[in-house]
């Protein structure tokens, strides 16, 4: 359907439109965060390179996704999580007793000091499984792996998000609920 490298841009470029900046792209979110599939095809479509792409495309990158980004429900499409601004909301849950966190080795000094922020996100992203995390985490370097204790004295008042698929979001963890796994 789509080559590998075609796939990989156009998950890219998604991404880009619907976590980022829609507006540029004369796209309208809704309070989910989320659109019509034919808009982003159309808006998708007018780029000579991607003149091609239709909504099977589009459905195709969402299932084949390794990070699961993207959720469509009724013909609707949206990021589940990785805004870079307030963009969806969620219903507060109550996350398992552990989530894990993967990052890079010169960030584990601040984490381990001040501990973790979402930095240009919107929220911290956490994961029931460590290979989530670890794949998140090998894009910044040398990879450590977090543990993240959500019973721990100090997570009592945070508000945690359940994005789907494994995926955990909230708005900060305190140092004292971090524990290092692995370097």
């Amino acid at each position: 359907m789509l080559e590998q490298q075609q796939e990989k841009q156009l998950s890219k470029w998604i991404s880009l439109i619907l976590r980022h900046s829609p507006e540029q792209y004369g796209i309208v979110l809704d309070e989910d965060a989320a659109c019509p599939i034919s808009e982003l095809v159309q808006v998708i479509g007018q780029e000579r390179k991607w003149s091609f792409v239709t909504e099977e495309h589009i459905r195709y990158v969402v299932a084949r996704s390794d990070k699961q980004r993207f959720e469509i429900i009724d013909n609707r499409i949206r990021a589940r999580y990785g805004h870079s601004r307030p963009a969806i909301h969620y219903e507060p849950s109550q996350p398992p007793e552990m989530l894990y966190h993967g990052t890079s080795v010169q960030a584990w000094a601040v984490i381990e000091q001040e501990g973790l922020r979402p930095m240009g996100r919107r929220y911290v992203h956490l994961s029931e499984k460590t290979d989530f995390a670890e794949l998140a985490g090998k894009r910044k370097g040398k990879l450590v792996l977090l543990k993240i204790n959500t019973t721990a004295e100090g997570a009592e008042d945070i508000l945690f998000y359940n994005a789907g698929h494994g995926v955990w979001l909230c708005d900060r963890i305190p140092a004292q609920c971090i524990s290092k796994v692995s370097s």
